[in-house]
């Protein structure tokens, strides 16, 4: 699948799955006590919202282990050496990063930064929000360099809006695996599959004998509007109108 493709559906996943993940012990520390005194576990409308772009841009992560991709671009030189590294580590495209060992590896990780170490978790933090607004087309087509520009003052610009809301990250690591997930069952349903229980080299192709073509007209045409409808509904039924 494209890249917009999948930083869509990790934000469909996002807005559909954060309510009932809010209420897990992992994500405790969203907690906070509402005027009756009562303590709730709902996540703010921000925090809302920073997760669903933050697990659009991990929807991305699988495809760091291919260079040449446009989102090996996204901020330049450094996501460029970030994806050879992550390609020789994984095999090459469509290895260990597109499983579910990636997938929870980097889940548990996440966790431990936003935990541990703010100023770790507040790089991932930006590097998702970029990878998401590559993802979803930022950028001036055909200019590398001023599209890495542009991403980064818009990053930039998002970072901050997210620290003046003081959005609390406790949720991390579930937004985290969740998208690195949900692109792997994207993946799943193209023609050329993923090794989903890697190291076992077994590529799985769901549900269709002949999966969907990468780049064609019924991803382009018809399933991004679909999502796009999807994400815009989504936001309606769980915050309201604004």
């Amino acid at each position: 699948m494209m890249g917009h493709t999948h930083a869509m559906t990790g934000a469909i996943a996002w807005l559909g799955l954060a309510p009932p993940l809010a209420a897990l012990p992992l994500v405790n520390e969203s907690t906070r006590f509402v005027e009756t005194g009562i303590m709730a576990t709902a996540l703010s409308p921000a925090e809302f919202i920073a997760g669903a772009i933050i697990c659009a841009g991990a929807a991305m992560l699988p495809d760091l282990d291919h260079p040449s991709a446009t989102i090996a671009q996204t901020f330049g030189p450094v996501t460029w050496a970030l994806a050879k590294v992550v390609a020789f580590l994984s095999g090459g495209h469509r290895g260990a990063t597109h499983s579910l060992v990636f997938a929870v590896a980097l889940g548990f990780g996440a966790h431990w930064l936003a935990n541990a170490y703010s100023i770790g978790r507040d790089i991932m933090v930006v590097l998702l929000i970029g990878l998401a607004l590559r993802a979803i087309g930022v950028g001036i087509p055909g200019n590398k360099l001023g599209s890495a520009m542009i991403n980064v003052g818009l990053t930039a610009g998002l970072f901050a809006v997210f620290l003046s809301l003081e959005v609390g990250y406790a949720w991390l690591g579930l937004a985290v695996a969740v998208g690195c997930l949900i692109h792997v069952v994207g993946d799943c349903m193209t023609e050329r599959g993923c090794p989903v229980l890697w190291p076992l080299s077994v590529r799985w192709v769901l549900p269709w004998k002949i999966g969907i073509k990468t780049g064609k007209k019924f991803e382009q045409k018809i399933l991004a509007p679909v999502l796009s409808v999807a994400i815009i509904g989504l936001l309606f039924w769980r915050l309201g109108p604004v």
